[in-house]
């Protein structure tokens, strides 16, 4: 009888060594796999690809999201420099799998994601893209007036120079670039020539020598943009945008159709459907993924302006954020 007790007992303290050492690895498995948390649903990240467009701002949004899914997930993270409209193609081919800045090439999303249904809206990263007049902040505060278009009436004279004659000088964006200017000059009856330096870094190496100069210059300008932390600038209010306004003066027509405020995009976020659909949690970070456009400027400025490794100047944005990145995290 005593032998069986021991016996029994034995067997009874076995099982539960089993059970505690059992319980123990799975709890182990638990913290470890993933290395993410709640976000990464102890799933491998494994490898994600994700596409940077050729300007700062992209650059600062990718090496963002690649921080955080290597430090957090640990996935491997390829870049690609893929141009705007090829990347389309990439994504469907499964070559890319996120565009984190996308400036709403609309002809695209009906083919590839209406239609094909081989690419994904990953909804807005947060950042608002929008151009307008510009004048330097030290210049407003000097004429009030100028807060508005109207103000400019009248006051043209401010900003002649040797190109424009008679005239104010309005400094034109880079050729290429979605614009109208010209016929908002036109349309709003303003006493200004339309001047072109050319590419953008001639347009930027006008004004900016004007603005160390703390001369009066009135420009094209766009948000987001690095300089904008390094520049103190005022946008110059164009008349309400109506239903009919349109943005982009090549197609032409009467100027009138063009007397309004350039639009506010909202600027999206794109993934391939294979990874949409592959139950990677790096998927689930991007798509919670959020940026003001102080956040990309200021990231920007760094790698651009201050000439930061991309991947240093993304990793001191992830320090000093940490609950913003947490909320990405889930």
């Amino acid at each position: 009888m005593g032998d069986g007790l021991r016996v029994r007992g034995i067997i009874a303290l076995a099982l539960a060594l089993a059970l505690a050492v059992s319980a123990c690895g799975e709890k182990k498995e638990e913290t470890t796999a993933g290395g993410g948390g709640s976000a990464s649903g102890g799933k491998d990240c494994g490898d994600v690809t994700l596409n940077e467009q050729a300007w700062a701002g992209s650059t600062a949004n990718t090496y963002i999201a690649k921080a955080v899914l290597e430090d957090k997930l640990g996935c491997k993270v390829d870049i690609t420099k893929i141009a705007e409209i090829p990347v389309f193609q990439a994504m469907a081919d499964g070559k890319v799998d996120a565009v984190l800045e996308d400036w709403q090439h609309t002809d695209e999303y009906a083919k590839y994601i209406e239609e094909a249904g081989t690419v994904v809206d990953g909804g807005p990263l947060g950042v608002e893209g929008h151009i307008g007049w510009f004048i330097p902040q030290y210049l407003l505060e000097q004429n009030p007036e100028l807060e508005t278009w109207e103000g400019l009436k009248g006051k043209e004279d401010l900003f002649k120079t040797a190109e424009s004659g008679d005239q104010g000088m309005f400094l034109g964006g880079d050729p290429s670039y979605v614009q109208k200017d010209k016929e908002l000059i036109e349309a709003l009856d303003l006493n200004l020539k339309h001047v072109t330096a050319g590419a953008e870094p001639a347009q930027v190496a006008r004004w900016t020598q004007a603005y160390k100069q703390q001369k009066p210059v009135l420009f094209y300008w766009y948000t987001p943009q690095f300089l904008n932390q390094e520049y103190d600038l005022a946008e110059v209010k164009l008349p309400e945008r109506s239903g009919n306004c349109k943005d982009d003066a090549k197609a032409g027509g009467n100027p009138e159709q063009y007397k309004c405020a350039y639009d506010v995009t909202v600027i999206e976020k794109l993934f391939s459907k294979d990874f949409a659909e592959s139950g990677s949690p790096a998927y689930d970070v991007l798509k919670k993924m959020t940026l003001t456009n102080d956040d990309q400027e200021l990231v920007a400025k760094a790698i651009a302006g201050d000439k930061q490794d991309p991947e240093k100047a993304a990793a001191d944005w992830v320090a000093e954020n940490q609950d913003k990145v947490k909320a990405w995290l889930g």
